[in-house]
Order: C-alpha cells, then structure tokens, then sequence
C-alpha cells in the first residue's frame, strides 16, 4: 500500500528527563483503502483516524486526504542496546516470540501494537534495554501454552459483536462483473484478497471479520439481496463461488 506523506506539524516539549514528540502527517487515500488498513499500517486506531478527521463514518474514497495523528515517547524509542526483528512473510509474533524468548504481550508493549498483526518489512524490537525492563523472567512452560493458545486467535482486536449470519459466494471473474467493490478495492487485480458484502447497517462498511470457514476479512462490498443477516463472500473462482452454496456461518465483527 504506497501512500503520500506530507509532514505537517511538529511539537516537542521537555518534561522533565522524558522528551515526548507529537506529530501528524497526512496520506492520500488509494482506492481499495479501508480505514482499518490505514490504521494497522500507521499503527493507529480507525476511532482516532475518525475523530482527528471528523468522519462520522468508516466509509472512504481514493483521492480523499486523511490525516494521521502520531504520538511517541522517547523513552519508549529503540536504543543501540536494543535488537531489531525485521518481520518476513509468514511470521507471528508468537513465532518471533519463541525465538527470542519473550512474550507476545512484551512485543506488543516494546513497539506500541494495538493488535497481533504484523507485516513484512516491520522492524520490532525484540531484545535490549527494553526487554531487560519489562520481560526479566524467562517464558515458563504455561506461558508457552498461553501464548500458543492466543496465537490461534483470529485476531488482536477486541470483539465488538458475534452473530449468526446467512451466507453466499460472488465472484469478481463473471460476466458483467465489474470487479470492484463497492469501496474500490478491486478484486481481479487482487484475487487473493478476503472481502464480504455487508447491510453496514448491521456490518460497518471498513470493519475487520471473522468469518466461519471462510477466514479473516474486511467488509468491503454491499450488494442488492445483501441486507439484514445476509452476507456475500468473495471467492475468485466462479465454480467454488457456487459450490459454497448457501449456508449458516457464525460472524465475528471486531472494533
């Protein structure tokens, strides 16, 4: 996801021994953007993204400019002390965690993360001054077990609702499929992408999922018959897209 960044503000103020920085940039909007995606890449939540931008909604639009509001601390910052990870495709942080001996929740806290996602290219400390301050005690075999059982979680994020929904299959590779959602992300450019057609009044547009045999994804697309506990998942072949048939499927929707 290549966004534009312009630096457009700048504050430091001393207190005390601890330097605290306070900075916002902005980023053009590309289209398939989700809000989500946005705040998982700059490592902020979608409700500061709408409160600092006045959206009264998750819904976005390519070309539309966004501001993101960062804020450190400088004592929390990497020393030369400290050991950087950086992430490769298919790494969990409580992968990096075994291999570094520390725990999940000591990752989350060193590099500031809302949730258990991570991306390749991410440098995360894992080491250093900062783990010697917070994750002294070696990682016992009962927090292997906990951290196993958390890694198996759908998601880092906290769960906003859990319901039983009716579920369908579309596909962008048809005749007369324009294969673009509804939110502009285009699936035949991006067929391994996890989309479902959503009523946003009951599923916001832009929201994170889980979906019952169908894995995690993000509500992207709305369609004519969607509404109500009606869902429509994405699946790049049209042949699977009619075997899924139609089916009941628990819904987790995560803020």
């Amino acid at each position: 996801m290549k966004k534009t960044l312009f630096s457009i503000a700048a504050i430091l103020m001393i207190m005390a021994s601890t330097t605290i920085t306070a900075s916002a940039q902005e980023t053009v909007v590309d289209r398939g953007d989700t809000l989500w995606g946005i705040g998982q890449e700059y490592g902020v939540s979608v409700e500061d993204i709408k409160d600092i931008n006045g959206l009264s909604s998750d819904l976005i639009h390519p070309g539309q400019t966004i501001q993101i509001s960062e804020e450190s601390n400088d004592s929390n910052e990497s020393t030369s002390s400290d050991e950087l990870y950086t992430v490769n495709s298919g790494d969990t942080l409580w992968g990096i965690g075994q291999d570094y001996s520390v725990k999940v929740d000591s990752l989350k806290s060193w590099n500031d993360l809302s949730s258990d996602l991570i991306h390749p290219g991410q440098e995360l400390i894992v080491e250093g001054t900062q783990a010697a301050s917070t994750d002294s005690e070696p990682v016992e075999e009962e927090e292997v077990k906990e951290e196993t059982s958390k890694s198996n979680d759908t998601s880092g994020e906290e769960v906003a609702k859990t319901m039983t929904m009716e579920a369908t299959a579309y596909t962008a590779f048809c005749e007369g499929c324009s294969g673009t959602t509804y939110t502009g992300i285009d699936l035949r450019a991006n067929p391994d992408r996890k989309v479902i057609a959503v009523d946003p009044d009951v599923i916001p547009l832009g929201s994170e999922v889980y979906v019952e045999g169908y894995g995690k994804a993000v509500a992207g697309d709305i369609g004519g018959a969607i509404q109500n506990d009606r869902i429509d998942v994405f699946i790049p072949n049209q042949d699977d897209a009619l075997d899924f048939g139609r089916k009941d499927v628990e819904v987790t929707v995560y803020e």
